[in-house]
C-alpha cells in the first residue's frame, strides 16, 4: 500500500472512532476520551488509536477497559462507515504525550533565571573608538 493511502486511512478510522465516542458509545468509561492519533500498518491490517481523557491520566485503566469491552462495536461501525475491504484490527493505548507536554511545560514555568543586567555592546559593535 502506499503511505498516501495509509495515511488517508488512519486520518477516517481517527474521525469515524471519535464521532463513535462522542455520540453512540453511551458507557461513562470513555466520556471525555479524545482520539489523538491513528498509526495504522502498511497493510491495512492493524490500526494502534490513542487516546487520553483531557490530560486526566488517573482514567487510563477505566477508559481502556471501556474501549475492550466496545472494541467490536467499534470495529464493525468502522466497517460500515469506511467501506474498506477488510477493517483492520484496532488496538487502544493511552497516549501519555499531553501529560508530558503539561510536565514540560511546568518545568519551565517553574525555571528561575537570575535577573542579569543586559550585557553592554562592545566598542566594535557601536562603532566607536576607545
Amino acid at each position: 500500500m502506499g503511505k498516501i493511502k495509509q495515511q488517508r486511512v488512519a486520518e477516517q478510522i481517527k474521525v469515524a472512532t471519535s464521532e463513535l465516542l462522542l455520540f453512540e458509545i453511551n458507557d461513562p468509561r470513555v466520556q471525555g476520551t479524545t482520539v489523538t492519533e491513528v498509526n495504522i500498518d502498511r497493510e491495512l491490517q492493524h490500526a494502534d488509536i490513542k487516546v487520553n481523557a483531557l490530560g486526566d491520566d488517573s482514567r487510563m485503566g477505566e477508559v481502556l477497559e471501556g474501549l475492550k469491552s466496545a472494541h467490536s462495536f467499534i470495529r464493525k461501525e468502522l466497517g460500515r462507515r469506511l467501506k474498506l475491504r477488510k477493517v483492520p484490527q484496532v488496538h487502544f493505548h493511552w497516549d501519555h504525550s499531553l501529560q508530558q507536554v503539561m510536565e514540560i511545560e511546568d518545568l519551565l514555568n517553574n525555571l528561575e533565571i537570575p535577573a542579569d543586567e543586559a550585557p553592554k555592546p562592545d566598542a566594535a559593535e557601536t562603532g566607536q573608538d576607545s
